[in-house]
């Protein structure tokens, strides 16, 4: 029996040796193969793709990632270096076995603004695009990185837009509808009933209001923020329809 299992473990050494050798000799033309076969295969539901996006803005620079346990987090790192690797001691700890304790870096170059992914001696090695890292190696938005047996995107951002204003009426139509916040009172007949107005929605009439006093523009009895006791007497005693459409 040992004499087999000791037969078993070298063939499967060498299979594995030989699938090293082959990869390292070819491995962009495999890893094009494992797209090609992803993407003929059907999406699965709670299946989440791992990516690295580097965000560069007037006041900082970051990283958002969903590699930390498939929870999507921003680092900030005050050098500048996210380290990746299996030790919980790296800024972004993988779960693979084929991961190094201390793979890889990705690191931000203030003098170029650019992200440069660096290998730290790994075991297993790098890769970029189905290419082996040997160096400090320049990212690119859209590069596909491969560290031992987990694969994830870098994305890049580097341009930050200030959107315009949205219209009034689209502003109007994000109001919760009326419908959710009509309620009976108990001491009222059943013919009657009164609108009450949740806090969100007084939040987002002040808030309005405030824009439009801000813009210099004249205000309307749909915009006043004081609750006339008349106007809500005059409709709380409204009777109901006998049948409701």
């Amino acid at each position: 029996m040992a004499e087999l299992i000791e037969t078993e473990l070298e063939r499967r050494l060498s299979l594995y040796q030989t699938f090293v050798k082959l990869y390292e000799h070819h491995g962009s033309l495999l890893d094009d193969i494992l797209q090609l076969e992803n993407s003929q295969m059907p999406t699965y539901v709670g299946i989440k793709s791992l990516y690295l996006q580097g965000v560069i803005d007037s006041t900082s620079v970051y990283t958002v990632t969903n590699l930390c346990a498939g929870a999507t987090q921003t680092l900030k790192q005050p050098q500048q270096i996210w380290t990746i690797g299996r030790s919980p001691h790296n800024g972004i700890q993988l779960n693979d076995s084929y991961v190094s304790r201390h793979h890889g870096a990705i690191q931000f170059v203030e003098e170029e603004q650019s992200f440069y992914l660096i290998d730290l001696n790994s075991t297993n090695g790098s890769h970029i695009n189905g290419e082996k890292v040997f160096k400090q190696v320049l990212l690119k938005d859209g590069d596909r990185i491969r560290l031992g047996n987990t694969t994830f995107y870098f994305f890049l951002n580097v341009t930050t837009r200030l959107l315009p204003s949205v219209a009034v009426e689209l502003l109007m139509q994000t109001l919760p509808h009326s419908d959710t916040d009509v309620d009976l009172q108990p001491d009222w007949t059943t013919k009657t009933r009164i609108l009450r107005e949740s806090d969100d929605t007084v939040e987002m009439r002040h808030r309005i209001c405030s824009q439009f006093q801000e813009s210099n523009v004249t205000s309307t009895p749909i915009f006043d923020i004081e609750q006339s006791p008349e106007i809500l007497s005059y409709f709380s005693s409204q009777p109901l329809p006998n049948k409701l459409g």
